[in-house]
Parts: C-alpha cells; sequence; structure tokens
C-alpha cells in the first residue's frame, strides 16, 4: 500500500483528495495535515465524509510517507517545504502554482514536472515531484493542444470560461459570500489570469509563434465545474478538427470528444473533461468542461500518483457524474 501524507487537509482539495484516497485500492492515508484543526475530527470540516472515517487532523509531519499532496495556497508550498525536509524517496505532488513555470520548476535541487498527463505522461511515470496544473490552465490547454501540436494554432484565441466559487477557495470573501454570487455572474482578472503563462509554456513547447490569447474568466453562480468555450480561425474542416483532436486523445483516459453539445453536470464529480467542437464559417468554436476540484485539481494530483507508481491511470478514479 502507498502511504500517503496530505497538507492542508480542512479546505476543498484536501478534503476531495480524502475522498479519493479513503477509496482508493492501492493507498492508506497516513496523515492529514492542518494547522487550524489539529486534534478535530476531518468531518468537522469535511461533514460528507460521516460514516466514512474517524481520522483526525494532526498537526505532526510523517516525513517518510511514500507520496506527500501539498494543498496549500499559492504561495506557501515552499515555505512549508523549507521547513520540512521530506525523505528523497518521497513523492511530492504539489496543488499550488508555485512550481509550474518553468522558472520555477528546480526548488532546493528538486525538479518539478508539469504534471498534466495528456502533454507529459512518460515525463510524469519517470518523475519524483510535479507540479500539478491550474483548473482554468488545463480546461483551456485540453481544449487548445491538439491544434497547437498540428501547428494549427496561428490565429488569435478569445476564451471565455466560468468556474464555481469553490475556485476561489474554503475562506470566504465578498465574491464568493452567497448573498452576492447567487443570482449573480461577473468577470475577474480579464486577459491577465496568472494561468495563462502555464499555458503559454506548454503550448510552446509545440509551436513558438502561436496567435495571442485572449481569455476572460467568469464567477458563475454554482459551486464546481469549469465550462470554457475557445474559438479561433480555423482553415479545414469539421471533420479534421476532429479528427485532429481524436487521433491526439486516442490514449487519453479521462479526455472525451462528445459528438453532441457538451453541458458542465456531464462532468462534475469526475476526473473527466468532455471537449466538444463546432464550426461556424471559418471559426471553430472548441468547449471544454471539468470538475475544478477534480480534473482540475485533486482527481488529476492521484492521476498523476498512479502513473508514478506504475499503477493503472483510472485506479481509484472512476467517478461519476450526477446529471440529474
Amino acid at each position: 500500500m502507498i502511504k500517503a501524507g496530505i497538507i492542508g487537509g480542512s479546505g476543498y482539495t484536501g478534503g476531495e483528495l480524502i475522498r479519493i484516497l479513503l477509496h482508493h485500492p492501492a493507498t492508506e492515508i497516513d496523515f492529514v495535515f492542518s494547522t487550524t484543526r489539529a486534534g478535530k475530527k476531518v468531518t468537522t470540516a469535511h461533514p460528507d465524509l460521516l460514516g466514512v472515517t474517524d481520522m483526525e487532523f494532526t498537526g505532526s509531519v510523517n516525513l517518510n510517507v511514500n507520496v506527500v499532496f501539498l494543498c496549500l495556497g499559492h504561495g506557501n508550498s515552499t515555505a512549508f517545504l523549507n521547513e520540512h525536509q521530506f525523505s528523497k524517496e518521497t513523492v511530492i505532488i504539489d496543488l499550488s502554482n508555485d512550481f509550474r513555470l518553468q522558472a520555477d520548476a528546480n526548488f532546493n535541487g528538486k525538479e518539478f514536472v508539469y504534471g498534466l498527463p495528456e502533454l507529459f505522461k512518460s515525463d510524469i511515470e519517470n518523475a519524483k515531484y510535479i507540479a500539478n496544473p491550474g483548473c482554468f490552465a488545463t480546461a483551456i490547454q485540453l481544449a487548445l493542444l491538439p491544434l497547437v501540436k498540428a501547428g494549427l494554432l496561428n490565429n488569435e484565441v478569445h476564451i471565455n470560461a466560468v468556474t464555481g466559487s469553490t475556485g476561489a477557495g474554503v475562506s470566504p470573501s465578498a465574491t464568493s459570500h452567497f448573498s452576492w454570487r447567487n443570482n449573480n455572474v461577473s468577470w475577474y482578472k480579464p486577459f491577465t489570469h496568472q494561468h495563462l503563462g502555464e499555458i503559454n509554456e506548454s503550448l510552446h513547447s509545440f509551436q513558438k509563434d502561436t496567435g495571442n490569447l485572449y481569455f476572460m474568466p467568469n464567477r458563475g453562480n454554482f459551486t464546481r465545474g469549469i465550462l470554457a468555450t475557445s474559438y479561433t480561425k480555423f482553415e479545414g474542416s469539421l471533420e479534421d478538427a476532429k479528427k485532429i483532436f481524436q487521433e491526439f486523445y486516442n490514449d487519453a483516459v479521462f479526455t472525451q470528444i462528445s459528438d453532441e453539445p457538451i453541458n458542465l453536470k456531464q462532468v462534475v464529480n469526475t476526473n473527466q473533461c468532455h471537449i466538444h467542437l463546432h464550426k461556424h464559417e471559418d471559426v471553430l468554436l472548441i468547449t471544454s468542461a471539468i470538475d475544478n476540484l477534480l480534473k482540475g485539481a485533486s482527481g488529476q494530483a492521484v492521476q498523476n500518483m498512479n502513473l508514478i507508481f506504475g499503477l493503472e491511470e483510472n485506479l481509484g478514479l472512476n467517478l461519476k457524474a450526477g446529471v440529474f
């Protein structure tokens, strides 16, 4: 059994990791670390696990676990790893943005691999340190990577994506408060979102000169999921585009190309990314949908763990959406 530790277990991504790993046939949770809830039952933060586990949060860390997941706020993983020296054998999977960019990938001699399995599967299989991608970054990259690999992302791309309130984290804020978020929609960080850095690095690994990305992130009045629409000029036919996408994702266990228009509910509570293609005149519209807490965070982290330890990629991740 793989002994796993979770750092920052009281947040949304920590809770999803606990839920997945408790039912994962090859893992055993060794500890769930929390600075704010040490000594309290895990169910005080995650009541959905009532009757599933009696574990308590701890304020101590086992530095010799097989794998540790860092579910910390951006910038906090670096500080935590400076204070806690894990065994050289411990696999570290970081869910923050601390190590995603190439300039930040080397940390104290640890070389972090960007953990998007559809792009870097072989690198992940041979890695010990993973920088888990961002949620928007996952949805958008999976929409654009087939085109850029084919050298066909030559024009500007307009991206409009809406995310649920869990994307803002468990700590309440003015824009995640129910009375503000409910029956409401708004944009934020127009054209400057931090995930653009990692998206561009992945795209440019295939095609150095791509069209500019104009990304408009939106806050939705729902809790989970991301629906992204990306459109750009495309000279080929719709069938040409479908062939490019199907070939790119032929071996991807969690990315599916749908012939029918997709909606968010069909991927929420799963590790799936669903993609739909639509052609209008000379413009190709690519719609992608993921669960921001699973394929956009904790589910993808476990997918990376499975690859590193030589397990089936989908082990413990065959989760069903609730579409009604």
